[in-house]
């Protein structure tokens, strides 16, 4: 619901920035940087932006650090980078669910305008799995149970994971009930436990215990069906009108200076281009791109109105 004023920016990798952007700034860092991520150790996102920061290492010449500060949905990280010092050495990851969707569901101290975005980086993958001894087979067999009875729980860190459920729900007229976790890993946890009945999670978190058996995937919740699990068919495929999908870029402190904010920029292009990287993205279930600074604050400001609207029409609730 969300892919198409994205795909028209046409994504590319490297651009004609290259690494012209570190020669602007040589004589930065010149220390280690750290690396802010919003969700917590473990999970896809976190996966993803270490590989991220291994990658971006040899072009800046400096270690990353990273920093988990998960929490509130993933806006805590966010809350966070725009506390910190504008001085280039940190820097965070700033997704399009904290931006362009949890701001419509909740209050967050932050507006699109209190960072320096650097670049996109990645594009998300997910899946609506149940446990292995789940009775639900298919998406119709959970909107069945969801429409009796009490309705089920299901488990998610953050928008956009919850906002498909939401969407479900208000399409079929089941019931769909939302317990909040911290992380990826969290959720899986809360899942496997009998916390909840279903979840909306990423490969990286889905495919370890589909492979064990001890989930069951229901279906992809994405455009696209998962390349690991290809017999398994869309949200949208199964007949009912749900899709999401959420891109990951990182952010300095408003007001860092712009020399800086293009050697991280150049950095991040850089390292997005190395085949290990992609590689890396591509195992944990996260699709690599690279989106200058520019392109991604676009797709952000775009996706808030986009996202806006859609929260708005599926009716859903504010978090307190």
């Amino acid at each position: 619901m969300m892919r198409q004023h994205l795909i028209k920016l046409g994504i590319t990798f490297g651009l004609s920035l290259g690494l012209s952007g570190i020669a602007a700034a040589d004589s930065f860092p010149q220390a280690p940087v750290s690396l802010v991520v919003n969700y917590g150790a473990g999970g896809n996102t976190d996966v993803a932006s270490r590989n991220l920061a291994k990658g971006m290492e040899p072009f800046l010449k400096q270690s990353i650090v990273v920093v988990n500060k998960p929490g509130a949905m993933g806006t805590m990280g966010p809350t966070y980078l725009t506390r910190q010092k504008n001085d280039g050495y940190t820097f965070g990851v700033v997704t399009y669910s904290t931006v362009a969707i949890a701001p419509h569901l909740m209050d967050v101290p932050y507006t699109i305008d209190d960072f320096e975005f650097v670049a996109g980086f990645g594009r998300f993958r997910y899946g609506v799995a149940v446990r292995a001894d789940s009775p639900y087979k298919n998406m119709q067999d959970l909107v069945d149970a969801a429409k009796k009875g009490n309705g089920l729980f299901f488990g998610a860190p953050s928008a956009p994971n919850n906002l498909a459920m939401f969407d479900l729900a208000k399409a079929t007229g089941g019931k769909l009930e939302q317990i909040l976790y911290k992380s990826g890993a969290e959720t899986v946890t809360g899942l496997l436990s009998g916390q909840v009945d279903v979840i909306v999670q990423n490969p990286s978190d889905i495919l370890p215990h589909l492979e064990a058996g001890k989930m069951r995937l229901l279906a992809s919740a994405s455009p696209i069906r998962w390349p690991e699990q290809p017999d398994v068919p869309t949200i949208k495929e199964q007949g009912f009108p749900v899709e999401i999908d959420s891109w990951l870029g990182v952010a300095a402190p408003k007001g860092t200076s712009p020399a800086y904010v293009k050697v991280l920029e150049a950095a991040v292009l850089a390292a997005m281009k190395e085949p290990q990287v992609q590689k890396n993205f591509k195992a944990v279930g996260v699709d690599p791109v690279g989106l200058t600074g520019a392109e991604y604050k676009k797709a952000l400001a775009e996706g808030y109105k986009i996202m806006g609207k859609a929260i708005k029409d599926a009716n859903l609730p504010r978090v307190n």
